[in-house]
């Protein structure tokens, strides 16, 4: 009697699609798109690259269902610091989250979203565009805010949205690929402190 086939071949038993996605953000995480292959992929998600194709397609639609993941998941503090009721209330709760989210000692250090692929191959521009656009948003979306901030009163009139926002994240950026680097938590704090001390009052 022929049985038949249920799910992808080569799915093992007990296939958790939600914890080798998260293990493939990590391996992603430390390694970048390129330096990320398949082998170290599927190795770490324990699964077989069969199942890698079925489950997720292949190796840029994995990184971005990753990089969802990672939105949703450790960078989820810009969201939530944009909800703060001051200008300076989100940009230090931005740069804290950065420290915080760089630093953890469970990860890898640094920034997924800066560090994943910021330079490639022509057969990786597709994941570099993707970046790009990634934090293009993120600075589109705390300009908007400081915008409304000046608009409210909260920032001085003559304030530029656009470019303290464009100061904010290149400081966060930064941030990230210094704990890369090794600089840790309590030196970054610091930095990100000193930078909020001349912040534009109303």
């Amino acid at each position: 009697m022929e049985t038949k086939q249920t799910g992808p071949i080569g799915r093992p038993r007990g296939f958790d699609a939600d914890e080798a996605l998260e293990r493939a953000m990590l391996v992603f995480w430390e390694h970048g798109y390129e330096g990320a292959s398949t082998a170290c992929l599927t190795n770490a998600m324990g699964i077989s690259t069969t199942s890698m194709y079925a489950a997720f397609g292949n190796k840029e639609k994995l990184f971005r269902k990753v990089l969802e993941r990672y939105t949703e998941g450790p960078s989820a503090y810009l969201a939530r610091a944009l909800e703060e009721p001051t200008a300076l209330g989100v940009a230090t709760a931005i740069l804290a989250g950065t420290v915080r989210t760089t630093t953890l000692p469970a990860v890898p250090h640094g920034c997924l979203g800066v560090q994943g692929a910021l330079s490639t191959s022509s057969s990786g521009q597709e994941v570099r565009d993707l970046l790009v656009a990634w934090r293009s948003n993120g600075y589109s979306c705390i300009r908007e805010r400081f915008q409304r901030a000046v608009d409210d009163g909260d920032l001085p009139p003559q304030t530029d949205p656009g470019l303290l926002a464009r100061y904010l994240t290149t400081f966060a950026y930064g941030i990230a690929v210094q704990a890369a680097s090794g600089v840790g938590r309590d030196e970054l704090q610091d930095m990100a402190d000193a930078a909020l001390r001349n912040w534009p009052l109303s």
